[in-house]
């Protein structure tokens, strides 16, 4: 299994990043060049500075399909939890530039919104314009096409959801995030295809140990009777959440993360033996 990393853990950055103007000019493309170059201004701001928005809305008189601009004023209100407000900009970004900014507010819906029927028609209708892979959510760490599956998982429809990551998964130049299997596994488990479950946490534990799949690892041994094993993997869980070796994300919590009142919740019970836990 490999990790493919130097362009896409850049494209997050990038999709943030301002366009290079000199672009615009070579294409003679000058309205949209002078409106870039005014852009650029704003980036000697903070995004909930009145000025940063001025510097954008002046970008904006300059050349009104300059998308990148509307993206750039959506980041405070999404920053600050206004949705609508950042949809309708992020709206008239992707009016002017589907292919550039539809993935973005895919993402965003899936991570922050839980707008699961939302993210799917932004990442699919990608899937009908782009010429090329898609490309990875915001954060770096998933596909779209791995978060496309996670929100029809999070609609109800699992099996979808075991078909795309499936498929995804057997691509040769598939970008593996961090969760995949660890996500593919729970879906396994909670379809109670258990030896399949524990395989796929199996394949997540050699590329990205964590406390959250030793848990769901336990789980799927649990289910089998396997109590022995259960213990084993519950008790490696609660060691690697204490060492911090667990999800993460700085704004929202994964799909599927678990908590170590979870774990030690999961100790109490007869099957690992209800003892204390020593911290």
């Amino acid at each position: 299994m490999k990790y493919v990393i130097a362009i896409y853990l850049l494209l997050p950055i990038l999709s943030l990043a301002q366009p290079n103007c000199e672009a615009y000019k070579y294409d003679g493309k000058m309205s949209l060049y002078s409106a870039c170059k005014k852009a650029e201004e704003s980036q000697n701001y903070y995004q909930f500075t009145r000025e940063y928005q001025e510097i954008l809305d002046e970008a904006l008189k300059i050349d009104s399909s300059y998308a990148y601009a509307y993206q750039a004023k959506g980041y405070a209100y999404l920053k600050s939890g206004d949705f609508v407000t950042w949809n309708k900009l992020l709206g008239k970004a992707i009016k002017y530039n589907e292919v550039q900014h539809l993935g973005y507010r895919g993402w965003c819906r899936y991570q922050f919104f839980r707008d699961y029927k939302g993210a799917i028609a932004d990442i699919e209708r990608l899937e009908e314009i782009s010429k090329w892979d898609i490309g990875v959510g915001q954060n770096g760490d998933y596909h779209l096409i791995i978060a496309k599956a996670l929100c029809y998982k999070g609609l109800g429809h699992k099996a979808k959801a075991i078909e795309i990551i499936e498929q995804q998964l057997k691509l040769e130049d598939h970008y593996v995030g961090l969760y995949d299997y660890l996500h593919l596994g729970v879906l396994y488990l909670e379809s109670q295809k258990y030896d399949r479950a524990i395989e796929a946490f199996k394949i997540q534990k050699k590329e990205n140990t964590l406390a959250d799949n030793e848990f769901y690892m336990a789980m799927a041994y649990k289910a089998l009777n396997d109590i022995p094993s259960y213990r084993r993997h519950l008790q490696e869980s609660h060691d690697l959440y204490q060492n911090s070796r667990h999800m993460f994300d700085p704004y929202t919590h994964q799909m599927d993360r678990v908590f170590l009142s979870d774990i030690e919740a999961e100790m109490q019970d007869d099957s690992f033996g209800g003892t204390p836990i020593n911290h």
